[in-house]
């Protein structure tokens, strides 16, 4: 019987059941990413204190803000590397990945000098708004944003791992990531007293040396046919990769306005004390976010695959799929929501205190966003993300006095915060829906179909 059920689950097309198999395997190992997540916060909380732990996490979402610099050309490979696969061009696939890496390269040496210069005038103890120990943040700034250049770079071998539809393997990467980190947040907390240098250090080389073995190790075998070359190097395909990935760089530096800028505005009118509560509330509804991202992940170079093969009937069975799932995750949600304070008793103890109506903005703003990526994936692969475009900026314009307004003037504090973002995400939940329906039944003219 087992067999018959695992021989029935794997049976189909054959993208369907790379997809699946890319499912589980992601599930697997996200399941031990969150496990490990849960162990951090509160083994984090207890060696630095809920103020550096506020630092760290408002930090870490500065620095994520310069991962956009890539003006789109993560996105613009993923889906040019799939495209150029699906044709059985492999040469084409190999300049693409030797002019990313090239440009790449290029803008991280750029971001370095730049940052070196402007460094050196910048007071990290007011954007942080920290005022104690601001030679270790000012070093500790340094440090990370030194390893990041590298990372920006390396980390490049995940966007081809998933245009290639095997996002398992860069789960895996983060999921290394992730023990590691646990691994060391217990070194130091036997061998330390609170360094916000030590763990913002440590956190951020592991998270360089992992990839970079994963891009030695992928291109000296599977993908050595890809493997990047200065021989290879065409910058005249540059404009390919930007005319795509251009829309995807203004869509993503939209939405890190949004979401990065949160941590800075409860920071600066709060406290970053309530960085930490806002972030364990933020990481415990998350966990939905993630698993409908595992279940979501595979779909974007699919489709990007089907829809250069004219397969639109395989496209709109796996968005019904893919559907119904999105139904047992709300009712996930649900539940989580209901059990939130014994949840966050059990997981920090007494540690912070997370008001329920956090939990429940935070909730609705997960269900409203999952629904998003039902079909953002399907948009994204098929490069028709020109109202998404539109919708980005104009959240990223209001999202910010929005969210001042509410946290401070209506006084609802982080809960503010998060309803900003709530509000500025319906629209997309509305348009995608009709748009998505438009393109697969060769409905989609104008703004519909860019």
């Amino acid at each position: 019987m087992i067999k018959n059920l695992f021989h029935t689950f794997f049976s189909g097309h054959e993208r369907t059941i790379r997809a699946k198999k890319n499912i589980i395997g992601s599930f697997l190992l996200k399941g031990i990413s969150i496990a490990i997540s849960l162990l951090l916060v509160p083994l984090t909380i207890d060696y630095l204190n809920p103020t550096k732990y506020g630092i760290w996490l408002t930090l870490s979402s500065v620095i994520g803000w310069f991962v956009f610099f890539d003006i789109g050309l993560g996105n613009g490979l993923r889906n040019k590397f799939a495209i150029a696969k699906a044709e059985g061009n492999d040469l084409l696939a190999k300049v693409f990945v030797s002019t990313t890496y090239a440009i790449i390269t290029i803008i991280a040496v750029a971001l370095f000098v730049v940052f070196f210069i402007v460094n050196q005038f910048l007071d990290w103890g007011l954007i942080l708004n920290a005022s104690n120990d601001i030679h270790e943040i000012e070093q500790l700034v340094f440090i990370v944003f030194s390893v990041f250049c590298f990372q920006f770079v390396i980390k490049l071998i995940n966007v081809i791992f998933i245009a290639d539809q095997r996002p398992v393997i860069s789960s895996l990467i983060n999921t290394l990531g992730s023990l590691f980190s646990l691994i060391v947040i217990f070194i130091l907390t036997k061998t330390t007293q609170g360094s916000l240098l030590y763990l913002g250090a440590s956190f951020s080389l592991i998270n360089l040396i992992i990839p970079l073995l994963a891009s030695v190790w992928a291109f000296k075998g599977k993908y050595k046919k890809y493997s990047p070359s200065f021989k290879h190097i065409d910058f005249s395909k540059a404009k390919e990769l930007l005319n795509l990935g251009m829309r995807f760089f203004i869509t993503q530096v939209a939405a890190i306005i949004v979401a990065a800028t949160d941590n800075i505005i409860i920071a600066q009118l709060i406290g970053n004390e309530d960085v930490a509560v806002y972030n364990v509330a933020y990481k415990y509804f998350g966990v939905m976010n993630m698993v409908f991202t595992i279940i979501t992940a595979p779909y974007w170079s699919a489709f990007t695959e089907a829809y250069t093969k004219n397969d639109m009937a395989w496209v709109k069975q796996a968005t019904l799929k893919i559907i119904k799932l999105w139904f047992i995750v709300v009712a996930g949600i649900i539940v989580m929501l209901l059990f939130s304070n014994n949840a966050y008793q059990l997981w920090i103890g007494n540690r912070l205190a997370i008001p329920f109506n956090l939990s429940i903005i935070m909730a609705l703003w997960v269900i409203v966003s999952t629904s998003t990526m039902i079909f953002a994936n399907f948009l994204a692969g098929v490069n028709k993300i020109q109202l998404s475009l539109y919708h980005a900026i104009f959240v990223s314009i209001i999202n910010i006095p929005l969210s001042i307004y509410f946290a401070k003037n209506l006084e609802m504090g982080s809960t503010g915060v998060i309803l900003a973002t709530l509000i500025g995400i319906i629209p997309r939940a509305i348009f995608q829906p009709i748009q998505y329906w438009k393109i697969v039944n060769g409905k989609a003219n104008g703004i519909w179909n860019k």
